[in-house]
Protein backbone atom coordinates (compact mmCIF):
# COMPACT_ATOMS: atom_id res chain seq x y z
CA UNK A 1 0.00 0.00 0.00
CA UNK A 2 1.30 3.64 -1.19
CA UNK A 3 1.80 6.02 1.55
CA UNK A 4 -0.49 8.14 0.17
CA UNK A 5 -3.58 4.83 1.01
CA UNK A 6 -2.03 4.36 3.96
CA UNK A 7 -2.80 8.04 5.27
CA UNK A 8 -6.41 8.32 3.52
CA UNK A 9 -7.27 5.08 5.11
CA UNK A 10 -6.28 6.60 8.70
CA UNK A 11 -8.41 9.65 7.81
CA UNK A 12 -11.00 7.18 7.14
CA UNK A 13 -10.89 5.18 10.38
CA UNK A 14 -10.54 8.62 12.30
CA UNK A 15 -13.49 9.77 10.81
CA UNK A 16 -15.53 6.12 11.34
CA UNK A 17 -14.23 6.45 15.27
CA UNK A 18 -15.46 9.85 15.12
CA UNK A 19 -12.18 10.51 18.16
CA UNK A 20 -12.08 13.72 18.53
CA UNK A 21 -15.89 14.45 18.61
CA UNK A 22 -15.96 12.41 21.76
CA UNK A 23 -13.21 14.49 23.79
CA UNK A 24 -13.85 17.61 25.39
CA UNK A 25 -11.08 20.48 24.10
CA UNK A 26 -7.61 20.15 26.36
CA UNK A 27 -5.09 22.91 25.69
CA UNK A 28 -1.72 22.50 26.69
CA UNK A 29 -0.18 25.49 29.23
CA UNK A 30 0.58 28.20 26.28
CA UNK A 31 -3.38 27.42 24.70
CA UNK A 32 -2.23 24.80 22.13
CA UNK A 33 -4.99 22.55 21.39
CA UNK A 34 -3.89 18.90 22.11
CA UNK A 35 -5.90 16.32 20.23
CA UNK A 36 -7.21 13.12 21.91
CA UNK A 37 -5.07 10.92 19.26
CA UNK A 38 -2.20 11.68 16.82
CA UNK A 39 -1.53 9.89 13.84
CA UNK A 40 1.11 9.89 11.02
CA UNK A 41 -1.91 12.78 9.46
CA UNK A 42 -0.36 15.13 11.88
CA UNK A 43 3.29 14.91 10.62
CA UNK A 44 2.68 14.09 6.91
CA UNK A 45 4.10 17.63 6.09
CA UNK A 46 7.29 16.94 7.91
CA UNK A 47 10.57 16.59 5.84
CA UNK A 48 12.93 14.47 7.48
CA UNK A 49 16.17 16.73 6.55
CA UNK A 50 14.73 19.58 6.76
CA UNK A 51 12.76 19.20 10.05
CA UNK A 52 14.31 16.83 11.41
CA UNK A 53 18.16 15.74 10.44
CA UNK A 54 20.57 13.83 12.46
CA UNK A 55 21.62 15.14 16.15
CA UNK A 56 25.00 17.13 15.73
CA UNK A 57 23.79 18.68 12.46
CA UNK A 58 21.26 21.54 10.78
CA UNK A 59 18.47 22.23 11.99
CA UNK A 60 19.69 20.69 15.37
CA UNK A 61 15.93 20.01 16.21
CA UNK A 62 17.48 16.26 17.41
CA UNK A 63 20.12 17.98 19.73
CA UNK A 64 23.55 19.47 19.14
CA UNK A 65 25.54 16.61 19.71
CA UNK A 66 25.89 13.65 17.70
CA UNK A 67 25.75 10.78 20.34
CA UNK A 68 24.31 13.59 23.12
CA UNK A 69 24.63 12.02 26.45
CA UNK A 70 26.26 8.72 25.25
CA UNK A 71 28.95 10.60 24.53
CA UNK A 72 28.94 12.59 28.22
CA UNK A 73 26.05 13.88 30.23
CA UNK A 74 24.68 17.51 30.67
CA UNK A 75 27.04 19.35 33.37
CA UNK A 76 24.59 19.25 36.79
CA UNK A 77 25.31 22.40 38.69
CA UNK A 78 22.98 23.70 41.45
CA UNK A 79 22.86 27.40 41.63
CA UNK A 80 24.27 28.04 45.06
CA UNK A 81 24.45 30.91 46.95
CA UNK A 82 23.69 32.24 50.83
CA UNK A 83 25.11 34.35 53.49
CA UNK A 84 28.84 35.94 53.00
CA UNK A 85 31.52 33.75 51.13
CA UNK A 86 32.61 30.97 53.51
CA UNK A 87 28.70 29.82 53.66
CA UNK A 88 28.59 29.83 49.91
CA UNK A 89 32.15 28.21 49.19
CA UNK A 90 31.24 25.39 51.79
CA UNK A 91 27.96 24.57 50.38
CA UNK A 92 29.92 24.36 47.06
CA UNK A 93 32.59 22.25 47.95
CA UNK A 94 29.74 19.94 49.80
CA UNK A 95 27.83 19.69 45.97
CA UNK A 96 31.32 18.86 44.54
CA UNK A 97 31.75 16.30 46.91
CA UNK A 98 28.38 15.08 45.94
CA UNK A 99 28.62 14.83 42.35
CA UNK A 100 28.44 18.27 40.96
CA UNK A 101 30.11 18.98 37.82
CA UNK A 102 29.92 22.78 37.14
CA UNK A 103 29.87 25.71 39.68
CA UNK A 104 26.47 28.06 39.11
CA UNK A 105 27.19 31.32 41.66
CA UNK A 106 23.86 33.46 42.22
CA UNK A 107 24.32 36.64 44.26
CA UNK A 108 22.31 38.07 46.94
CA UNK A 109 19.60 40.89 46.07
CA UNK A 110 21.73 43.68 46.95
CA UNK A 111 24.77 42.87 44.70
CA UNK A 112 22.12 42.21 42.14
CA UNK A 113 20.76 45.87 42.36
CA UNK A 114 24.86 47.13 42.35
CA UNK A 115 24.37 48.01 46.42
CA UNK A 116 26.33 47.83 49.26
CA UNK A 117 25.88 45.36 52.19
CA UNK A 118 25.76 48.85 54.45
CA UNK A 119 23.21 50.29 51.85
CA UNK A 120 19.81 51.29 53.40
CA UNK A 121 17.95 49.64 50.98
CA UNK A 122 20.41 46.18 51.58
CA UNK A 123 19.18 46.10 55.19
CA UNK A 124 17.73 42.67 56.12
CA UNK A 125 18.39 41.43 52.39
CA UNK A 126 22.15 40.96 52.89
CA UNK A 127 23.09 37.12 51.94
CA UNK A 128 19.60 35.91 52.33
CA UNK A 129 18.34 35.30 48.52
CA UNK A 130 22.41 34.75 47.56
CA UNK A 131 25.85 35.18 48.46
CA UNK A 132 26.76 38.92 49.49
CA UNK A 133 29.69 40.20 47.28
CA UNK A 134 30.74 43.45 48.01
CA UNK A 135 34.35 43.59 47.18
CA UNK A 136 37.46 41.06 45.00
CA UNK A 137 37.78 40.23 48.90
CA UNK A 138 34.48 38.32 48.71
CA UNK A 139 35.47 37.03 45.48
CA UNK A 140 38.54 35.42 46.71
CA UNK A 141 37.06 33.86 49.46
CA UNK A 142 33.91 32.64 47.37
CA UNK A 143 36.46 31.12 44.87
CA UNK A 144 39.09 29.55 47.39
CA UNK A 145 40.18 26.00 47.06
CA UNK A 146 38.30 26.00 43.85
CA UNK A 147 40.19 25.54 40.57
CA UNK A 148 38.93 28.00 38.02
CA UNK A 149 40.83 26.47 34.86
CA UNK A 150 39.37 22.83 35.56
CA UNK A 151 36.00 23.98 36.22
CA UNK A 152 32.93 25.67 34.28
CA UNK A 153 31.98 28.47 36.29
CA UNK A 154 28.72 29.69 35.63
CA UNK A 155 27.52 33.50 37.39
CA UNK A 156 24.24 34.46 37.52
CA UNK A 157 24.70 38.06 37.45
CA UNK A 158 23.62 40.60 34.77
CA UNK A 159 26.62 43.45 34.87
CA UNK A 160 30.63 42.82 34.67
CA UNK A 161 31.25 43.87 38.13
CA UNK A 162 31.13 40.40 38.77
CA UNK A 163 32.96 38.46 36.09
CA UNK A 164 35.78 41.29 36.25
CA UNK A 165 36.25 40.08 39.78
CA UNK A 166 36.57 36.43 39.00
CA UNK A 167 38.97 37.62 36.58
CA UNK A 168 40.87 39.23 38.90
CA UNK A 169 41.34 36.17 41.13
CA UNK A 170 42.42 33.66 38.32
CA UNK A 171 44.75 36.82 37.08
CA UNK A 172 46.03 36.70 40.57
CA UNK A 173 46.46 33.05 40.14
CA UNK A 174 48.58 33.02 37.44
CA UNK A 175 45.66 31.20 35.46
CA UNK A 176 45.36 32.57 32.09
CA UNK A 177 41.91 34.39 31.20
CA UNK A 178 42.25 32.29 27.92
CA UNK A 179 41.69 29.01 29.93
CA UNK A 180 38.33 29.91 32.15
CA UNK A 181 34.99 28.20 30.60
CA UNK A 182 32.00 29.13 31.96
CA UNK A 183 28.63 32.01 31.72
CA UNK A 184 27.91 35.02 32.76
CA UNK A 185 24.36 35.37 32.54
CA UNK A 186 24.31 39.50 31.23
CA UNK A 187 20.89 39.28 29.83
CA UNK A 188 19.65 42.90 29.89
CA UNK A 189 16.22 42.10 28.61
CA UNK A 190 15.32 39.57 30.95
CA UNK A 191 16.52 41.43 34.04
CA UNK A 192 14.49 44.35 32.49
CA UNK A 193 11.22 42.74 31.73
CA UNK A 194 11.54 39.27 33.64
CA UNK A 195 13.90 39.74 36.92
CA UNK A 196 13.00 43.01 37.09
CA UNK A 197 16.59 43.42 38.70
CA UNK A 198 18.42 46.10 36.67
CA UNK A 199 20.75 48.72 37.82
CA UNK A 200 20.34 51.08 34.54
CA UNK A 201 17.83 51.53 31.70
CA UNK A 202 17.94 48.30 28.99
CA UNK A 203 20.62 50.48 26.23
CA UNK A 204 22.48 50.92 29.21
CA UNK A 205 22.49 47.26 30.01
CA UNK A 206 22.86 46.58 26.53
CA UNK A 207 26.36 48.82 26.16
CA UNK A 208 27.68 46.53 29.02
CA UNK A 209 26.61 43.54 27.98
CA UNK A 210 28.31 43.76 24.56
CA UNK A 211 31.36 45.12 26.32
CA UNK A 212 31.55 41.59 27.67
CA UNK A 213 30.74 39.80 24.87
CA UNK A 214 33.52 41.92 22.60
CA UNK A 215 36.28 41.19 25.44
CA UNK A 216 35.57 37.35 25.38
CA UNK A 217 35.53 37.24 21.60
CA UNK A 218 38.85 38.37 21.76
CA UNK A 219 40.18 37.01 24.29
CA UNK A 220 38.28 34.33 26.48
CA UNK A 221 37.46 31.39 23.31
CA UNK A 222 36.00 29.17 25.97
CA UNK A 223 33.44 31.22 27.78
CA UNK A 224 30.02 32.42 27.03
CA UNK A 225 29.45 36.04 27.31
CA UNK A 226 26.20 35.63 27.79
CA UNK A 227 23.05 33.28 28.43
CA UNK A 228 19.60 34.74 26.71
CA UNK A 229 17.53 33.83 29.93
CA UNK A 230 14.13 32.58 29.04
CA UNK A 231 13.38 31.38 33.08
CA UNK A 232 13.07 34.85 34.49
CA UNK A 233 10.49 35.54 31.68
CA UNK A 234 8.70 31.74 32.61
CA UNK A 235 8.97 32.20 36.79
CA UNK A 236 7.03 35.75 36.03
CA UNK A 237 4.33 33.99 34.20
CA UNK A 238 4.97 33.76 30.38
CA UNK A 239 3.79 30.51 28.42
CA UNK A 240 6.46 28.37 27.36
CA UNK A 241 5.77 29.76 23.56
CA UNK A 242 6.34 33.24 24.57
CA UNK A 243 9.88 31.80 26.53
CA UNK A 244 10.72 31.01 23.01
CA UNK A 245 10.11 33.73 21.32
CA UNK A 246 11.37 36.15 23.64
CA UNK A 247 15.08 34.54 23.99
CA UNK A 248 14.77 34.43 19.90
CA UNK A 249 14.04 37.59 19.75
CA UNK A 250 16.88 38.79 22.73
CA UNK A 251 18.98 36.28 20.89
CA UNK A 252 18.99 38.08 17.46
CA UNK A 253 19.18 41.41 19.04
CA UNK A 254 22.57 40.52 20.87
CA UNK A 255 24.21 39.24 17.63
CA UNK A 256 23.22 42.24 15.84
CA UNK A 257 24.62 44.50 18.29
CA UNK A 258 28.06 42.73 18.70
CA UNK A 259 27.66 43.29 14.65
CA UNK A 260 27.53 46.61 15.19
CA UNK A 261 30.28 46.62 17.52
CA UNK A 262 32.04 45.55 14.49
CA UNK A 263 32.80 41.72 15.43
CA UNK A 264 32.10 39.02 12.80
CA UNK A 265 28.90 37.02 13.35
CA UNK A 266 31.17 34.17 13.81
CA UNK A 267 33.45 34.94 16.07
CA UNK A 268 31.12 35.34 18.61
CA UNK A 269 27.73 33.76 17.97
CA UNK A 270 29.03 30.08 18.51
CA UNK A 271 29.48 31.27 21.91
CA UNK A 272 26.41 32.74 22.82
CA UNK A 273 24.23 30.51 25.25
CA UNK A 274 20.40 30.18 26.59
CA UNK A 275 18.90 29.19 29.86
CA UNK A 276 15.41 27.58 30.14
CA UNK A 277 12.39 27.00 32.79
CA UNK A 278 11.40 23.07 33.14
CA UNK A 279 7.85 23.44 33.55
CA UNK A 280 4.69 20.99 34.68
CA UNK A 281 3.19 20.70 30.73
CA UNK A 282 5.86 17.14 30.27
CA UNK A 283 5.52 17.17 26.37
CA UNK A 284 5.71 20.66 25.60
CA UNK A 285 8.45 21.37 27.58
CA UNK A 286 10.36 18.78 25.49
CA UNK A 287 8.61 20.22 21.91
CA UNK A 288 9.74 23.48 23.46
CA UNK A 289 13.65 22.68 23.56
CA UNK A 290 13.34 20.95 19.91
CA UNK A 291 11.43 24.05 18.52
CA UNK A 292 13.53 26.59 19.93
CA UNK A 293 16.79 24.73 18.36
CA UNK A 294 15.23 24.30 15.11
CA UNK A 295 13.86 27.72 15.19
CA UNK A 296 17.34 29.46 16.16
CA UNK A 297 19.13 27.82 13.13
CA UNK A 298 16.41 29.28 10.72
CA UNK A 299 16.56 32.42 12.30
CA UNK A 300 20.34 33.13 12.68
CA UNK A 301 20.55 31.36 9.05
CA UNK A 302 17.96 33.82 7.60
CA UNK A 303 19.70 37.19 9.19
CA UNK A 304 23.07 36.70 9.30
CA UNK A 305 24.29 33.90 7.16
CA UNK A 306 27.13 32.72 9.04
CA UNK A 307 29.54 30.62 7.35
CA UNK A 308 29.94 28.25 10.60
CA UNK A 309 26.73 26.46 11.22
CA UNK A 310 28.15 26.56 15.16
CA UNK A 311 26.82 30.34 14.77
CA UNK A 312 23.27 28.76 14.78
CA UNK A 313 23.36 25.95 17.19
CA UNK A 314 21.02 26.53 20.74
CA UNK A 315 22.85 25.48 23.82
CA UNK A 316 21.17 25.85 26.84
CA UNK A 317 20.92 25.37 30.53
CA UNK A 318 17.89 24.57 32.22
CA UNK A 319 16.59 24.79 35.54
CA UNK A 320 13.52 23.28 37.01
CA UNK A 321 10.62 25.73 37.69
CA UNK A 322 10.72 27.91 40.41
CA UNK A 323 7.24 28.92 40.61
CA UNK A 324 5.64 25.52 40.30
CA UNK A 325 7.17 24.43 43.63
CA UNK A 326 4.32 24.75 46.22
CA UNK A 327 4.99 25.66 49.98
CA UNK A 328 2.20 23.39 50.73
CA UNK A 329 3.59 19.37 51.17
CA UNK A 330 6.88 20.52 50.19
CA UNK A 331 8.06 16.91 49.91
CA UNK A 332 5.39 16.89 46.43
CA UNK A 333 7.93 19.16 45.19
CA UNK A 334 10.79 16.30 44.72
CA UNK A 335 8.20 14.70 42.16
CA UNK A 336 7.68 18.15 40.52
CA UNK A 337 11.13 18.34 40.08
CA UNK A 338 11.72 14.77 38.33
CA UNK A 339 9.39 15.33 35.98
CA UNK A 340 10.60 18.59 34.95
CA UNK A 341 14.47 17.44 35.36
CA UNK A 342 13.16 14.34 32.64
CA UNK A 343 11.53 16.94 30.24
CA UNK A 344 14.86 18.70 30.10
CA UNK A 345 17.16 15.84 29.38
CA UNK A 346 14.66 14.47 26.80
CA UNK A 347 14.73 17.42 25.36
CA UNK A 348 18.22 17.97 24.66
CA UNK A 349 19.87 20.13 27.73
CA UNK A 350 23.54 20.86 28.13
CA UNK A 351 23.37 21.72 31.62
CA UNK A 352 20.56 21.11 34.53
CA UNK A 353 20.25 22.74 37.68
CA UNK A 354 17.54 20.69 39.79
CA UNK A 355 15.30 22.82 42.19
CA UNK A 356 14.99 21.86 45.78
CA UNK A 357 12.12 21.03 47.32
CA UNK A 358 12.25 23.35 50.48
CA UNK A 359 13.15 26.55 47.98
CA UNK A 360 9.40 27.77 48.59
CA UNK A 361 9.84 28.38 52.39
CA UNK A 362 14.26 29.17 52.32
CA UNK A 363 17.38 29.02 50.77
CA UNK A 364 17.59 25.14 50.31
CA UNK A 365 19.22 23.06 53.13
CA UNK A 366 22.62 20.54 52.51
CA UNK A 367 19.73 17.88 52.60
CA UNK A 368 17.61 19.03 50.26
CA UNK A 369 20.35 20.18 47.86
CA UNK A 370 22.09 16.81 47.92
CA UNK A 371 18.39 15.19 47.09
CA UNK A 372 17.53 17.65 43.99
CA UNK A 373 21.05 16.84 42.76
CA UNK A 374 20.48 12.97 43.52
CA UNK A 375 17.68 13.52 41.30
CA UNK A 376 20.09 14.11 38.72
CA UNK A 377 22.15 11.12 39.78
CA UNK A 378 19.49 8.46 39.14
CA UNK A 379 17.93 10.01 36.17
CA UNK A 380 21.63 9.98 34.76
CA UNK A 381 22.12 6.43 35.80
CA UNK A 382 19.66 4.57 36.51
CA UNK A 383 16.63 5.44 34.25
CA UNK A 384 18.54 4.81 30.89
CA UNK A 385 17.00 7.86 28.99
CA UNK A 386 20.60 8.53 27.92
CA UNK A 387 21.28 5.65 25.87
CA UNK A 388 20.37 6.79 22.52
CA UNK A 389 20.20 10.38 21.19
CA UNK A 390 16.82 12.44 20.66
CA UNK A 391 14.82 9.11 21.65
CA UNK A 392 11.04 10.65 21.45
CA UNK A 393 11.83 11.82 17.79
CA UNK A 394 9.36 10.40 15.29
CA UNK A 395 6.33 10.53 17.76
CA UNK A 396 3.37 12.26 15.66
CA UNK A 397 2.12 14.16 18.81
CA UNK A 398 5.83 15.36 19.76
CA UNK A 399 7.22 16.11 16.20
CA UNK A 400 3.77 17.89 15.48
CA UNK A 401 3.59 19.68 19.05
CA UNK A 402 7.35 20.95 17.73
CA UNK A 403 5.80 22.40 14.75
CA UNK A 404 3.08 24.41 16.60
CA UNK A 405 5.19 25.94 18.93
CA UNK A 406 8.12 27.13 16.43
CA UNK A 407 5.35 28.57 14.40
CA UNK A 408 3.19 30.63 16.92
CA UNK A 409 6.87 31.31 18.26
CA UNK A 410 8.44 32.86 15.02
CA UNK A 411 5.15 34.24 14.41
CA UNK A 412 6.25 36.45 17.88
CA UNK A 413 9.97 37.00 17.20
CA UNK A 414 8.77 38.55 13.75
CA UNK A 415 6.02 41.13 15.48
CA UNK A 416 9.38 42.38 17.70
CA UNK A 417 11.72 42.20 15.30
CA UNK A 418 8.94 44.24 13.41
CA UNK A 419 8.65 46.47 16.70
CA UNK A 420 12.84 47.30 15.93
CA UNK A 421 13.83 44.35 18.19
CA UNK A 422 14.41 43.20 21.90
CA UNK A 423 15.54 46.75 22.77
CA UNK A 424 12.38 48.33 21.35
CA UNK A 425 9.73 45.48 22.74
CA UNK A 426 11.09 46.32 26.27
CA UNK A 427 11.40 49.81 26.08
CA UNK A 428 7.51 50.05 25.09
CA UNK A 429 6.49 47.99 28.07
CA UNK A 430 5.21 44.89 25.21
CA UNK A 431 7.17 42.05 26.21
CA UNK A 432 6.33 43.30 30.18
CA UNK A 433 2.43 43.50 29.36
CA UNK A 434 2.51 40.51 28.07
CA UNK A 435 3.98 38.19 30.65
CA UNK A 436 1.62 40.06 33.02
CA UNK A 437 -1.79 38.98 30.87
CA UNK A 438 -0.28 35.30 30.95
CA UNK A 439 0.50 35.42 35.38
CA UNK A 440 -3.13 36.97 35.64
CA UNK A 441 -4.51 33.72 33.22
CA UNK A 442 -2.41 31.54 35.12
CA UNK A 443 -3.34 32.75 38.70
CA UNK A 444 -7.05 33.04 37.65
CA UNK A 445 -7.19 28.99 36.34
CA UNK A 446 -5.80 28.43 39.76
CA UNK A 447 -8.13 30.39 41.76
CA UNK A 448 -11.08 28.88 40.18
CA UNK A 449 -9.34 25.13 40.09
CA UNK A 450 -9.52 24.65 36.43
CA UNK A 451 -5.62 24.66 36.54
CA UNK A 452 -4.94 21.86 39.22
CA UNK A 453 -2.01 22.12 41.71
CA UNK A 454 -1.64 19.22 44.59
CA UNK A 455 -1.95 20.12 47.63
CA UNK A 456 -2.86 23.25 47.17
CA UNK A 457 -6.36 23.75 45.53
CA UNK A 458 -6.72 20.05 45.59
CA UNK A 459 -5.78 16.93 48.21
CA UNK A 460 -4.82 19.82 50.18
CA UNK A 461 -4.05 19.67 53.84
CA UNK A 462 -5.41 22.63 55.89
CA UNK A 463 -4.06 21.16 59.46
CA UNK A 464 -0.84 20.39 57.62
CA UNK A 465 2.49 20.68 59.74
CA UNK A 466 6.37 20.98 58.37
CA UNK A 467 7.80 18.06 59.97
CA UNK A 468 11.76 18.91 58.68
CA UNK A 469 13.84 22.13 59.99
CA UNK A 470 13.62 24.97 57.70
CA UNK A 471 17.40 26.56 56.82
CA UNK A 472 17.54 30.39 57.87
CA UNK A 473 20.25 32.59 57.23
CA UNK A 474 21.98 33.74 60.89
CA UNK A 475 21.11 37.76 60.68
CA UNK A 476 24.39 38.19 62.46
CA UNK A 477 26.10 37.58 58.75
CA UNK A 478 25.11 40.60 57.73
CA UNK A 479 26.77 42.12 60.12
CA UNK A 480 29.48 40.65 59.70
CA UNK A 481 29.67 41.25 56.17
CA UNK A 482 29.40 45.17 56.35
CA UNK A 483 32.25 45.21 58.95
CA UNK A 484 34.33 43.01 56.11
CA UNK A 485 33.30 45.87 53.37
CA UNK A 486 34.19 48.40 56.06
CA UNK A 487 37.73 46.97 57.00
CA UNK A 488 38.42 46.84 53.10
CA UNK A 489 37.63 50.70 52.79
CA UNK A 490 40.01 51.75 55.65
CA UNK A 491 42.60 49.52 54.21
CA UNK A 492 42.57 50.50 50.68
CA UNK A 493 44.51 53.03 48.97
CA UNK A 494 41.55 55.95 48.61
CA UNK A 495 43.80 57.38 46.07
CA UNK A 496 43.88 54.46 43.88
CA UNK A 497 40.23 53.85 44.41
CA UNK A 498 39.06 57.04 43.43
CA UNK A 499 41.34 57.22 40.32
CA UNK A 500 40.45 53.68 38.97
CA UNK A 501 36.65 54.68 39.32
CA UNK A 502 37.49 58.18 37.73
CA UNK A 503 38.99 56.55 34.84
CA UNK A 504 36.24 53.95 34.47
CA UNK A 505 33.49 56.99 34.39
CA UNK A 506 35.60 58.39 31.50
CA UNK A 507 35.81 55.03 29.61
CA UNK A 508 32.00 54.48 30.37
CA UNK A 509 31.01 57.80 29.28
CA UNK A 510 33.22 57.93 25.92
CA UNK A 511 31.43 54.54 24.72
CA UNK A 512 34.71 52.81 25.13
CA UNK A 513 34.86 48.80 25.81
CA UNK A 514 34.52 49.25 29.80
CA UNK A 515 36.05 45.91 31.35
CA UNK A 516 39.95 46.69 31.49
CA UNK A 517 38.59 49.89 33.10
CA UNK A 518 36.24 47.64 35.63
CA UNK A 519 39.55 44.96 36.71
CA UNK A 520 41.56 47.81 37.33
CA UNK A 521 38.72 49.36 39.90
CA UNK A 522 38.02 46.55 41.56
CA UNK A 523 42.10 45.14 42.01
CA UNK A 524 42.45 48.58 44.25
CA UNK A 525 39.29 48.06 46.59
CA UNK A 526 36.33 49.52 44.49
CA UNK A 527 33.25 47.84 45.73
CA UNK A 528 30.35 46.78 44.23
CA UNK A 529 28.43 49.35 44.84
CA UNK A 530 30.72 52.33 43.90
CA UNK A 531 30.46 50.77 40.64
CA UNK A 532 26.56 50.49 40.46
CA UNK A 533 26.41 54.11 41.30
CA UNK A 534 28.79 54.74 38.58
CA UNK A 535 27.08 52.88 35.73
CA UNK A 536 23.74 55.29 37.27
CA UNK A 537 25.74 58.36 36.95
CA UNK A 538 26.83 57.41 33.18
CA UNK A 539 23.81 55.63 32.12
CA UNK A 540 20.80 56.97 34.01
CA UNK A 541 17.94 55.26 36.22
CA UNK A 542 14.90 53.54 35.21
CA UNK A 543 11.68 53.00 36.00
CA UNK A 544 9.25 50.13 34.73
CA UNK A 545 6.69 51.55 32.53
CA UNK A 546 4.00 49.70 33.66
CA UNK A 547 4.22 51.53 36.98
Amino acid sequence: MSEKSKLSEIKKALNEAGVECKSKEVLTTSGIPVKSLYTPLDTEALDYFADLGLPGGPPFTRGVYQEMYRRQLWSQRQVCGYGTAEETNERLRFLNKQGQTGLNIVPDTPTIYGLDSDNTLSDGEVGREGVAIDTLSDMRNLLAGLELDKVSTSIIYNYPILFCMYLAVAQERGIPVESLSGTLQNDPFTITAGAKSWIVPPKGSLKLCVDVIEFCTKSMPRFNPVSVVGYHYREAGCTAVQEVGFTLAAGLSYIRAGVDRGLEVDAFAPRLSFFYNAHNDFFEEIAKYRAARRLWYRLVSEKFKPNNPRSCMLRFHTQTAGSSLTAQQPLNNIMRTTVQALAAILGGTQSLHTNSYDEALSIPSAEAAKISLRTQQVLALESGVTNTADPLAGSYFVESLTGEIENRARSLVEKIEEMGGMLAAVENNFVQTEITLEAHREQMETDKGSRKVVGVNCFAEPQEEISFEIMRVPPELEKKQIERLNKVRRERDAEKTEKALANLEKVASQGQNTIEATMEAVKVGATVGEIGALYRKVFGTYQDPGL
